[in-house]
């Protein structure tokens, strides 16, 4: 006998759902939102309501303020989303038709379509069924296919394709399709090696293992072996049959090893090399793992091992650590050589154009070195604006700005998909924001995305122009747009106060939030400056700095007088800009051990030679963004020569357009 406080609780809970869905399908058909309706006065009804509905409560829509609001689907998309497998058929399909071919429909799809293969309601899943890449709902739809009695020959073929395609774990759900293709004779042993090879690839090997059910003992028990083999690469192996697969198996499992373990990786080669024949390219992919692991810590054995590698293994990833490695030993010679071995449009890069100018200096050749300076001052980059000052030139950048028309800018900022961008973005609803930014600029022409891209600035959503600009050539030049200035007197105030070019604080800004005040990383750093609660602290604390918690690291002027302080605690430190930003970045161990390995070098190599990508990229990006912000704080700038060694009082330099051509991005 059902409780009858359960039952009444459940009579209470449906009337409730049924109020809100009965006051949202009002509100759809509501006329236009008026263009003097204040959304900023409406928004925190708006964010009420959002939060009362994802919490499946009463939500204080019925507020005649809120009749016109642009995310009222939103609103109704989250309160149908908490109760999604209650959802009935008549509720969803109005839903959609509602708001069809808007992205609140798409994400409402994404959610119930799961819900109807939960309850088995397969006629509903069909009729609302489109084409997409997760895997789950293509899993669901075949499924449904299936148990309808429409198994045919495409929907085998769909089904194999689908197997045949996953070298990672398939979702559960995926298991009824696969179950009635092994009833159906169609997963064939050679199928299952299909996926056992792909997974292996990708050193997946539970999907290895699961993949060898259905084998028969002696071949299950081979790629069992196989995965074990991934698992703990040893000498297991060299008894194995001289197959093109067990070939194939110890090549992969020897190149996982090679990325933990490359000394044990380059001894047990040979071994089975000897004893399965590898060939020449299968030992050429292993020794390639082998000296990239070794080269990327810098350890002894780098230079050997990368002249072990075959030529026709190298890339250009194997190539760039070729040159780093010769740097960070100080053979100029030897980096020139790695250098010109590079591919044309690898070595004209301006990286590579700046390092292969200074060791032509460095081995005795300037005059073939101003040549390649010249080429690379021609980009607005970390590298063209240091080879600029090598030459005594201005830097090149070529600013271009937009020139619209009025009625332009407001056909594009009335679009309603943007409206619901905007609103969404403020409500701190980011990835709804973005779905409804996509959906908009998938039907916007060139200038019209451009215009879209002034629209979020104007809103305080700065990263749509990294995002969204850069599609033509010209459009790296929009530097206003690319290169946002937002809270301009907190960055003055607190650079001032503690000694900071407020350029290298604005550019600090860009790199980790592109000023984005609600920014969170999955390390939990917070806020414009990516502040560590912990972090933020200890430093307000040594600092005077008023300081409420975590929270507080969401108020920009806070984040950005911490973050400062904190980027003064370690020039301190570390004594020079371009040590503090990778310890910044990176940490103080890792900053610690660079140091070490590499004391008295030169700036730029020991920028280009520090082992994390991110952090190397991170230093240069930084260091190339101050100098952008310095041109848009006061239209000249400090040298990069000096800024990278912490003089303020250097020279100013001035930008001229030369027809750059890389730009810093």
């Amino acid at each position: 006998m059902q409780n009858p406080i359960h039952a009444g609780l459940l009579i209470i809970t449906g009337m409730i759902r049924i109020a809100l869905l009965t006051t949202l399908t009002a509100l759809c058909c509501a006329a236009p939102l008026a263009h003097a309706q204040d959304l900023d006065a409406q928004r925190p009804l708006v964010r009420d309501a959002l939060q009362a509905a994802e919490r499946g409560q009463l939500s204080p829509l019925q507020n005649p303020t809120l009749d016109n609001s642009p995310v009222r689907g939103w609103i109704e998309f989250a309160q149908l989303k908490y109760a999604i497998d209650t959802v009935g058929n008549a509720q969803a399909q109005d839903f959609l038709k509602r708001y069809a071919n808007q992205p609140v429909a798409t994400a409402f799809r994404s959610a119930w379509l799961p819900a109807l293969a939960r309850r088995k309601d397969w006629n509903a899943l069909l009729a609302n069924w489109q084409p997409t890449d997760n895997t789950g709902l293509r899993c669901a739809r075949l499924q449904a296919l299936w148990v309808q009695g429409k198994g045919d020959a495409a929907w085998t073929k769909d089904a194999q394709d689908l197997w045949r395609a996953a070298a990672k774990p398939l979702p559960d759900g995926c298991d009824p399709v696969f179950a009635a293709l092994t009833a159906e004779g169609q997963l064939s042993d050679a199928l299952r090696w299909e996926r056992i090879d792909a997974a292996a690839a990708a050193g997946q090997t539970a999907v290895m293992r699961a993949a060898a059910n259905g084998l028969s003992s002696g071949d299950r028990s081979q790629a069992i072996a196989y995965a074990g083999f991934l698992d703990a690469p040893a000498t297991q192996g060299l008894g194995w049959d001289k197959s093109d697969r067990s070939r194939q198996m110890a090549s992969d499992g020897l190149e996982l090893l090679a990325r933990k373990d490359p000394d044990t990786a380059e001894r047990l080669l040979p071994q089975y090399t000897q004893s399965l024949g590898l060939t020449a390219e299968q030992q050429g992919q292993v020794r390639y793992q082998i000296a990239l692991w070794t080269v990327a810590s810098y350890l002894p054995d780098s230079a050997r091992r990368l002249a072990a590698v075959p030529d026709g293994a190298f890339d250009e990833r194997l190539h760039e650590w070729q040159a780093r490695e010769a740097l960070s030993r100080g053979d100029w010679a030897s980096a020139l050589k790695a250098i010109r071995e590079m591919p044309p449009t690898q070595r004209g890069d301006a990286r590579w154009e700046w390092f292969e100018a200074r060791m032509l200096d460095k081995t005795g050749q300037p005059g073939q070195a101003r040549t390649l300076y010249a080429e690379a001052a021609k980009t607005a980059t970390f590298h063209g604006f240091m080879a600029a000052d090598k030459l005594g030139q201005p830097y090149a950048l070529c600013a271009r700005e937009p020139q619209d028309t009025p009625q332009a800018e407001a056909a594009v900022a009335r679009d309603p998909a943007l409206i619901r961008a905007m609103e969404l973005w403020k409500l701190d609803r980011a990835t709804w924001a973005t779905a409804e930014w996509n959906d908009a600029l998938s039907r916007f022409n060139d200038d019209q995305r451009r215009i879209a891209v002034e629209v979020a600035r104007d809103n305080g959503w700065f990263d749509r122009a990294v995002f969204s600009l850069g599609k033509k050539p010209d459009e790296l030049q929009l530097y206003s747009l690319r290169f946002p200035l937002h809270h301009d007197a907190s960055i003055r105030r607190e650079a001032t106060k503690n000694a900071i070019d407020p350029a290298w604080v604005a550019a600090e800004i860009r790199a980790e939030s592109i000023f984005n005040p609600n920014a969170r990383s999955p390390a939990n750093a917070m806020g414009l400056m990516q502040v560590l609660p912990g972090t933020g602290a200890g430093v307000a604390q040594r600092n005077g700095i008023a300081y409420a918690g975590a929270p507080s690291l969401y108020d920009s002027d806070t984040n950005i007088a911490i973050g400062t302080a904190y980027l003064r605690e370690l020039l301190n430190k570390y004594g020079t800009p371009y040590v503090t930003i990778a310890a910044y970045n990176a940490g103080p161990t890792p900053t610690a051990r660079w140091q070490s390995q590499r004391p008295g070098f030169d700036p730029d190599v020991w920028i280009e030679t520090i082992s994390y990508k991110e952090t190397r990229e991170y230093v240069a990006r930084v260091l190339a963004f101050s100098v952008i912000y310095d041109w848009r704080l006061n239209k000249d700038a400090l040298s990069l020569s000096d800024r990278m060694n912490g003089r303020l009082d250097g020279k100013r330099k001035s930008f001229v357009c030369t027809g750059a051509q890389g730009v810093a991005n």
